[in-house]
This record gives C-alpha cells, structure tokens and sequence, in this order.
C-alpha cells in the first residue's frame, strides 16, 4: 500500500501528480453513490412509513428526493473534487460555476417537486365542493417563479454579476412586458378572482349572454363549457367575467311562475272556483310548495289567471314532469266544470242596419241612412 501511495505521489498527469487525481476521484465517486443511495433509501422509507394525507411534510420531501438527478449530483461532486487538483484561478471559477449551476438546479428540481406534492395533496383531502383547483394551480405557479427567480439570482451574484444592475433591468423590463402582455394579464387576474370568490365550480351549469352549458375545466387563462348542443366553449376569463352569469349548480329550489286563460263566457261563479281548483291541483305532487293562485286581469281575448308555486328540488326534470302533470290535471278538471281555456281572437259587433236603395233612372244621389 505504501508503495501505491508513494507511485502515485511520484506519477503526474496534466502536470497534476496522480495522488491528487485519485483524491478527487475519490471524492467525486464516493460523495455520489453516499448521496444517491441515502436520497433513494430515504424516499422509499418516508413513502412507507407516512401516509400523504396523515404527514403532508413527510410525503413532500420523499416527493423532492424522488427527484434527484444523478447527472446533477455527479457534476456537483465532480466540481467538489476538482477543487483539491490545485488548478489555477480561472479554470478553477470555471469549474466553480459549472458546480453552482448544477447545484442550484438540483434544488430547484427538489423544490419544485415539493410543491406539486404539495398541490396534489391539498387537493386529494378537500371535498368536490370546496376544492379550488385554480387557486391551488396559481399558488403553486407563483411559488415556482419565486424558487427559480431566487435560484437564478442566487447563482448569478456567485458568479460575480451585478445582482442591483440586473433586477432593475428587469424591472424596466417586466413593464414593457406587462403592457405587451395586458390582455393576458387581465385573463391571469380574473383567473384568481374566479379560484377566489368561486362564482361557479366544476361542474355547475352556468347561463351568461346566449350561452350555457356544464364548466369543465377553469384555466389560468380560459374556462371550458360544455354547451347543451354538444360542442366545447372555450372563453377568457375576463370575457366570462365581464358577462352576469347565472349559476344554476347552486339552486337550492325553483320558483316556478305560469299563466292560463279562460274564456270571457265563463260565468262569475266557476271564475270564483278556479283559484282553489288549481291549488288543490298543484298541491297533489310531491315536492311542491303552493304559493298563489290570482284572477290577474282582463286580456284582450281571456280572462287571465296567474299561478306561482315552488319546487322544493332544482332538478329540472322533475320541475317538467310536475308542470306537466299540473297542465293534463288542468284540462280535465276545467273540461268536466265545462271551462274553456281562451286562446286568441277578435269578435266584430255591428251596431244598425244599412238600409240600400235602388235608384230610379233620373233620380238623384241618396244617402243610405242607418
């Protein structure tokens, strides 16, 4: 062993003597398995002691140290070792750089994947109702811009750049930007007013201008709607919320509003009787509210009666069927009390006669007289 120790002190390549060479292997090879074998064993471990749901932080970090690239870790370790061969100043920075980029993309990559595990989780124990999924995507694109703009910022200052110089650069830059990009902007903002406020969700039926139809996707920049004929419509956010919009997916009950005619024939007595025949009409379905039953006014060719009751369920089959079933009773109970429903027309009523006379040769002009 000596005598290997004493060849290689005595042996050089590049100019650099083979102890040093060996060293730095050392250091390259032994720090790469160490770290690749203690980051896997670690991820395997943490995924099978702790449930995601029950230790979140745990479930991140075998999450990031899943991700260990070994090209990454191997060019770390490669710069670390470099640094006992006693190369001269510039290609030894040259290496220092390469070995800070290196690292500071590893801890980009371990961070980054953190969030999305965090993201994946937050929105694996919330409910359908209350999960968010834009504010979550948001959150988690925010936090990546920051993890690589300080990453980047970081690496650049060891590398000896103006960090002040460079972030107002950027600002003046980010303006020009923001004023390129200002519709898209306004679509990001509206984006995180609708994860915020939650005017629909996923899955509610909405109505806005001559659209509607189911939400099916809410994006950082538009929202897909799955329209009744079919077809998918694909809107900006800011458009969509520019728009009212009616959401049918939170109706708790609906109010339902129709009218019917009579004839002016009708008499006085069964006109009487029709708001109290029409309640006990509504009122045999189930799930109904009775509200009012009213003779409104005198049309132009009917006497008009207005009904207003409640579905106690939004579903809107069920609003039909129980309208249907309230428009057959209507027929036949007004056909056996000899009602009959009015529907447009006009009567011409001639007051007089009109006498005509026929004119004698000779004679003169008359006015017919009535």
């Amino acid at each position: 062993m000596h005598d290997i120790l004493d060849w290689l002190s005595h042996h050089s390549f590049l100019h650099i003597s083979l102890n040093r060479w060996f060293i730095a292997a050392l250091i390259t090879v032994l720090g790469y398995i160490i770290v690749m074998l203690v980051s896997r064993i670690t991820a395997k471990q943490l995924r099978k002691r702790y449930a995601p749901e029950s230790r979140p932080l745990m479930s991140m970090m075998a999450a990031a140290l899943e991700n260990t690239r070994s090209w990454l870790m191997l060019v770390i370790f490669a710069a670390i070792g470099a640094n006992v061969l006693g190369l001269k100043d510039r290609p030894t920075r040259l290496i220092g750089y390469v070995g800070a980029v290196a690292a500071a993309l590893q801890v980009g990559l371990w961070l980054n994947r953190a969030i999305r595990a965090w993201v994946d989780g937050k929105l694996s124990i919330q409910t359908e109702k209350t999960r968010n999924p834009v504010v979550m995507a948001m959150l988690a694109w925010m936090m990546r811009i920051m993890v690589w703009a300080t990453l980047l910022l970081a690496a650049l200052n060891f590398m000896g750049v103006n960090i002040t110089a460079f972030v107002a650069s950027l600002g003046v830059g980010g303006v020009a930007v923001a004023l390129a990009l200002q519709n898209v902007l306004g679509d990001l903002f509206a984006s995180m007013s609708i994860g915020l406020d939650k005017p629909f969700e996923l899955g509610h039926f909405v109505n806005f201008g001559d659209i509607s139809g189911t939400i099916e996707h809410v994006g950082v920049k538009t929202t897909r709607i799955r329209s009744l004929s079919g077809e998918e419509v694909i809107i900006g956010n800011a458009q969509l919320l520019s728009h009212t919009v009616h959401n049918y997916g939170r109706m708790d009950t609906r109010r339902i509003v129709f009218a019917f005619g009579v004839t002016y024939d009708t008499p006085p007595e069964r006109l009487r009787e029709l708001p109290d025949v029409t309640r006990e009409i509504v009122e045999r379905n189930d799930k109904v509210r009775f509200d009012r039953a009213h003779f409104k006014k005198f049309g132009d060719s009917s006497l008009d009666y207005e009904v207003v009751y409640t579905m106690l369920e939004p579903d809107y089959t069920l609003f039909m069927d129980t309208q249907q079933r309230i428009n057959f009773d209507l027929v036949e109970r007004f056909a056996e009390m000899d009602v009959q429903f009015a529907f447009p027309s006009r009567t011409l009523y001639v007051a007089g006669t009109v006498n005509t006379t026929t004119r004698a040769e000779g004679a003169h002009d008359t006015v017919p007289s009535s």
